[in-house]
């Protein structure tokens, strides 16, 4: 078998002999990056001060930011390309390889953020289809929270959030959305999903979930609104209403909803009447399931008082934490307590999950955490939650434990060394919803292809503590084949161990590179550049 020797060219040759199986070429191809790995490193390379967010999904951008968070820097990825007008000797080829402009060429830098607003650092989504980028800048968060008409009581507000819709290419702005005195979750994408040319933005402090589409023209246009109301007509048929309550009275008529923020939110003599459209759905459904559990109307009522109307208040007080798309009709909501919302832990706090159906608008299911029925469907179709575009080609192959048996076996040996079967349980729905684009589509992370500590690096984008010894990546084929590794910081190691040092990757999605940055308290950040040489 060529395949058993791991050589290159003989992978090349059986490709041109060899006609995979159906439905597995992919998989056949990707194998190719057990040869094609970085397995060269240039330390501390000379980087402009600049704040590196990640790559774009299809490999052609590098998102950056300037260190004021006011300016936003664009660069196209090229791989090391040196060259030298004359003869060139040693040091001056080792001192190129150490710029950053050697690998990447800046294509733009504009201002993105207002006087007052800063660009929100960790937020960034990408359309592949159409290399569109969508930012956020917002102003200084009021952590105090203040009373404001329509809103849940305990949520800070902002003063203003602006998303911006760019065209990638070159950077053109196309359109831009504000929210005025409204909190979104920005922080890593949380209160934003994307699918396809749709996106979804939860106001938590209005409750109402925008569904924007994105135009071919690149504008932001908002097909749904999701909250106080959930048809289009909602807000006439209960405005006509009261018009004929008034007229029949003889009272004057008053509209019974205040429009601020481009959001329709009760006032308070409504709020004490009327559920939302979406709570008053989510009640209606919780009711029928319990009515349902029983034929004879005897037993119904006995298992409403039980069930329902002792814990009505509790699930009347629910808010919506985060919100994801399932498909183009169906959203997965998680819901909560006010409190949890805004909590940088939500695992102490008791969480529910519901799916809706936007057409219909109707709740089709409901969990509390923890769910046995909805771990069984997280741990067979977990893929079905990690949601790509149907145009992202590489995004589609992330590993997970519906999709890959190392996965499935790394779980069920967390499971098994679980003391108590529901706190693990409760653990892992913690995740849902996931976050969009927040795991890395690149081939080394792959668990078919490759075994590393997910304790040290894994697909998911987030910072570690920094330690002196590198990360190893060891082939899953050849479980003792040491393939290449991966060490931030410099290569010496730190001169001292007590500093808190913090590092991340940001890999290619397809190309054997990837950048490492690590971050030291009061000292400057060190970015080693790791290719394949």
């Amino acid at each position: 078998m060529f395949f058993s020797s791991g050589n290159l060219t003989a992978r090349i040759f059986e490709r041109q002999i060899r006609t995979p199986r159906p439905s597995t070429s992919v998989n056949r191809v990707r194998k190719f990056y057990e040869n094609l790995v970085p397995n060269h490193t240039e330390y501390d390379i000379d980087c402009p001060d600049i704040y590196f967010r990640k790559f774009t999904d299809d490999g052609q951008y590098l998102i950056t930011f300037s260190r004021n968070y006011q300016e936003l820097i664009v660069y196209r990825p090229t791989g090391l390309s040196v060259s030298f007008k004359e003869d060139c000797h040693f040091h001056d080829v080792s001192t190129k390889v150490k710029r950053f402009d050697s690998y990447f060429n800046q294509l733009y830098c504009i201002p993105l953020a207002s006087s007052n607003e800063v660009i929100c650092k960790d937020f960034f989504l990408y359309m592949d289809d159409r290399q569109f980028g969508l930012f956020a800048t917002s102003t200084m968060h009021v952590h105090e929270p203040t009373f404001i008409q329509g809103g849940v009581h305990g949520i800070p507000s902002i003063e203003k959030i602006t998303f911006h819709l760019l065209r990638l290419e070159d950077g053109v702005i196309l359109d831009e959305k504000v929210f005025h005195n409204d909190f979104i979750h920005v922080t890593s994408c949380i209160g934003v999903f994307i699918y396809d040319d749709l996106i979804s933005i939860l106001s938590i402090l209005y409750q109402t979930i925008h569904i924007f589409q994105i135009r071919e023209s690149g504008n932001l246009v908002e097909v749904r609104r999701i909250g106080s109301f959930c048809r289009d007509d909602d807000e006439l048929f209960l405005n006509s209403h009261a018009q004929v309550i008034a007229t029949d009275k003889n009272k004057p008529i008053s509209s019974s909803f205040s429009v601020e923020n481009n959001t329709e939110h009760p006032d308070d003599t409504e709020r004490n009447t009327f559920f939302s459209g979406i709570k008053q759905r989510l009640l209606s459904f919780i009711f029928r399931g319990i009515w349902n559990e029983r034929e004879d109307d005897l037993l119904r009522v006995p298992l409403l008082k039980k069930k329902f109307y002792f814990h009505f208040q509790d699930y009347a007080n629910l808010v919506i934490w985060k919100v994801q798309f399932l498909d183009r009709r169906h959203l997965f909501i998680k819901f909560g307590s006010a409190e949890g919302a805004v909590s940088r832990s939500t695992e102490i706090h008791r969480a529910f999950f519901a799916v809706y159906n936007m057409e219909t608008t109707e709740i089709i299911s409901f969990h509390q955490n923890p769910s046995d029925e909805l771990y069984l469907l997280f741990e067979k179709f977990c893929s079905n939650f990690h949601v790509a575009s149907r145009n992202s080609l590489h995004a589609n192959f992330v590993t997970s434990h519906s999709n890959n048996l190392h996965a499935l076996e790394l779980l069920k040996v967390i499971k098994s060394k679980s003391t108590y079967y529901s706190q693990f349980v409760k653990k892992i729905l913690a995740s849902l919803p996931f976050t969009c684009q927040s795991q890395s589509p690149s081939p080394y992370f792959d668990q078919s292809l490759f075994r590393y500590d997910e304790k040290l690096i894994s697909s998911m984008e987030r910072h570690r503590q920094a330690l002196d010894y590198p990360i190893k990546f060891i082939l899953r084929r050849q479980p003792n084949t040491h393939k290449f590794k991966i060490k931030p910081g410099p290569d010496s190691g730190s001169a001292d161990a007590r500093q808190k040092r913090i590092y991340s990757f940001l890999f290619h999605p397809f190309l054997p590179f990837a950048i490492s940055i690590q971050h030291t308290f009061m000292q400057s950040t060190v970015v080693n550049v790791h290719f394949r040489r």
